[in-house]
Order: structure tokens, then C-alpha cells, then sequence
């Protein structure tokens, strides 16, 4: 196998990571963690949490694409 080949294949391995992990991060158990009555700065914690859990896998899959078409 090419080192180009390993190289594709480890960034396919780290992606399906990347979306296994925010599966888990936007399943039910955690978000009921988040979802109470409670607001940080105004907005309600839950809607804070998904936005961030969401700019956290579109952030990590850019670096992750970016850092491998540098390669």
C-alpha cells in the first residue's frame, strides 16, 4: 500500500470518528443532560450546547480535510 493510500484511508478512519463521536454528542442522553429550564447569557442551554456541539464537527472536519490536502 502507497503512502498515499495509508494517508486517505487513516483520514477516513478519523472522519468516521469525527461523526461517530457527534452522533453520541447529539443522542438523547446528553442532550436530556442539557435540557432544563436554565439560560446562559440569555439563551437556553440546550440550544447553546447543540450550537456548539455543531460548530465543534464543522470546525474538527475542516482542520481534519484542510491538514490532509496540505499533506
Amino acid at each position: 500500500m502507497s503512502p498515499q493510500e495509508q494517508a486517505e484511508q487513516r483520514r477516513g478512519q478519523r472522519l468516521l470518528f469525527v461523526s461517530l463521536l457527534f452522533a453520541v454528542l447529539l443522542n438523547f442522553p446528553l442532550l436530556a443532560v442539557f435540557d432544563h429550564a436554565g439560560q446562559l447569557g440569555g439563551i437556553p442551554v440546550l440550544y447553546l450546547y447543540v450550537l456548539l456541539a455543531w460548530l465543534a464537527l464543522v470546525l474538527l472536519t475542516g482542520w481534519l480535510v484542510r491538514r490532509n490536502n496540505e499533506q
